[in-house]
């Protein structure tokens, strides 16, 4: 690490350029990276997969690309709407690339419904949405509302975009900033973000080449700019409070530089390997929208210490010392923060290793008492519930709702495969459906059965379809608790002759997949992460107990996150603060969390 730092200083203008090239390349390949990314959502092999797949090939839809045109008006005036809803949605068809109208009905005394299909993912599809609206107008007399996941995602992204703005923008980052002031007390403290300017761009760049050949979320860049300052502030902060002890020691600043790399720089290499091995957890989750931040997670860490071993130690040596003489808090503040036998920080280790054991055991209770609720944890496929309710296309799914159950935006799309072509025709066949929807009208947790009508069976009569809409929304217990039913109960009771196959897809059938798929790999790939960060700890501290220390720290530290996350939002801790309370957590979010506390938190286990 000494070597290296000098040889970063003796050609630092060379490095200076590299980078500088790498950059200007980065900055032209991560412009086109949105035009690449998405938020579709699949989940490979499941059986609500195959059904969606059979839906889009041989009936021309994806249910999650589908739209409802929703018309309410008048009490007892449904009969006299469904020509004038008719005319409405054919006209949204129009306006919708591969978009069909399935049907329309009448399903309250004064609601009428239309569906119409299309083959687009919801990514593509919610950007129709406005186009469709344009294009269905006005029904005198009565309200029409264009809803649908697609045209739930287009009224919800410029609520997200404003919300990400004002949490990073103005919120977070001007926090950032007061916290670097004070904490470098000098103009030093846009060295951090020196490095997340190279570091942030060099990692776009990468996972653009990489969204050419994968599907990754549009969130990723959020992700690579909140690891990418968190860390390169980190790192900053390590190395330069290391260079500043060396230059008061009389060093000069070469000298400075490379005992810097070889103590801090060191430090900087096994926390960020430590980082992506965390982070990379996701990567091989078997599900494509994790998988992307898994890649996100491996490659800002290795980006950032790459940019931490070259470049930083060529802005220590040039900047440092400059940026230094310009204060921007008081020369006494500083004095008395770098007092290390009487500053706050000193004072807080001599209390606490005077009592070693109480405040081990004080903090250890607390952690645990934090992580108590995770024993009551819920996980859940999502919700509409904290959507805003004043968006138009949630308006029309309240009213929907309201006529015919939670799950109408949602329903269970049953897909029955006869094997060959001209099957749907045949007697057994026709008699197994008949006792399948005599079945689910049964059920306590179907308010509907669609069972007739234009996309019942394909054109080569291979496939039936049939809709179960639900009582609840796709994301509750309720609906999960159906699923299982319909799969392990009424589809066997519906006795389909022995080479039909029965899929169950949809909205609930794909929530339960997703849970099912996550977290029949999440333990063994937590296992993995735990082993593979074990050994190379065992590296670093070269000590069997101090690794093994650090992952039983991070572990209750994590708990007791996940503990917090409970008490906020099922037992209504955060309602004060403005968070909904909602019985679940969605089934992504305690997978992402661990991977990224683990990593982020071993970082201040290594230093």
């Amino acid at each position: 690490m000494e070597q290296l730092a000098r040889t970063m200083i003796r050609f630092r203008w060379f490095v200076l350029a590299t980078w500088l090239v790498v950059l200007v390349v980065s900055g032209m390949a991560s412009a086109g990276l949105n035009d690449l990314l998405t938020n579709r959502f699949v989940l490979p092999g499941s059986e609500s997969e195959k059904a969606g797949d059979i839906l889009k090939n041989s009936f021309g839809q994806q249910p999650e690309g589908s739209f409802s045109v929703v018309v309410k008006g008048k009490p007892g005036s449904a009969s006299s709407l469904v020509e004038p809803t008719r005319a409405a949605a054919r006209r949204a068809a129009a306006a919708l690339e591969t978009g069909t109208l399935e049907d329309v009905r009448p399903v309250a005394g004064d609601v009428v419904t239309a569906r119409i299909v299309s083959q687009l993912q919801p990514a593509d599809a919610k950007g129709y949405t406005g186009a469709m609206r344009e294009a269905a107008g006005d029904i005198p007399g009565a309200t029409l509302y264009v809803t649908g996941h697609a045209a739930i995602a287009s009224d919800l992204e410029p609520v997200q975009h404003r919300d990400l703005f004002v949490g990073e923008v103005l919120i977070a980052i001007p926090i950032a900033l007061v916290i670097l002031v004070f904490v470098f007390g000098t103009l030093a403290f846009l060295l951090p973000f020196m490095l997340a300017a190279v570091a942030i761009p060099t990692t776009l760049a990468f996972v653009w080449i990489f969204a050419n050949f994968m599907t990754l979320s549009t969130y990723l860049t959020n992700m690579v700019t909140l690891i990418g300052l968190g860390i390169a502030v980190d790192y900053s902060l390590l190395m330069v409070h290391r260079y500043r002890e060396e230059r008061k020691l009389g060093r000069s600043k070469e000298d400075a530089v490379a005992v810097t790399m070889s103590t801090a720089g060191r430090a900087v290499v096994f926390s960020g390997t430590a980082v992506a091995i965390g982070l990379a957890l996701m990567l091989f989750m078997p599900l494509p929208f994790m998988r992307g931040f898994g890649l996100a997670g491996l490659l800002i860490p290795l980006v950032s210490v790459a940019a931490a071993i070259t470049l930083l130690p060529v802005l220590m040596y040039w900047l440092e010392d400059r940026m230094d003489r310009v204060r921007l808090i008081p020369k006494r503040v500083i004095e008395r923060r770098e007092d290390s036998e009487r500053n706050f920080w000193a004072r807080l280790a001599d209390r606490i290793m005077k009592r070693p054991y109480a405040f081990a055991a004080g903090t250890t209770a607390a952690l645990l008492l934090l992580a108590a609720p995770v024993l009551t944890l819920q996980l859940g496929p999502g919700s509409n519930e904290g959507i805003p309710q004043d968006l138009e296309a949630v308006q029309g799914l309240n009213v929907l709702s309201e006529a015919i159950g939670e799950g109408a935006l949602a329903p269970t799309d049953i897909v029955i495969d006869t094997g060959r072509a001209g099957g749907a025709a045949d007697g057994e066949v026709r008699l197994a459906v008949l006792r399948l929807a005599s079945l689910l009208r049964g059920d306590s947790e179907v308010a509907d059965v669609i069972a007739a009508g234009p996309q019942t069976v394909d054109e080569t009569a291979r496939y039936l379809h049939i809709q179960a809409i639900g009582k609840h929304e796709y994301g509750l217990p309720e609906s999960q608790e159906f699923v299982e039913r319909l799969r392990d109960e009424i589809v066997p009771a519906a006795a389909f002759p022995a080479d039909a196959e029965v899929l169950a897809g949809g909205g609930p059938p794909f929530g339960v997949d997703f849970l099912d798929i996550t977290y029949g790999a999440f333990p063994w790939l937590v296992l993995a992460v735990l082993l593979l960060t074990y050994v190379l700890l065992v590296r670093a501290f070269r000590s069997l107990l101090l690794p093994l220390k650090a992952i039983v720290l991070n572990l209750l530290s994590i708990a007791a996150a996940y503990g917090i996350l409970v008490l906020a939002f099922k037992l209504g801790g955060g309602e004060p603060f403005g968070l909904t309370q909602f019985d679940q957590i969605e089934g992504w979010i305690p997978v992402f969390l661990f991977a990224m506390l683990f990593g982020l938190s071993m970082d201040y286990e290594v230093f």
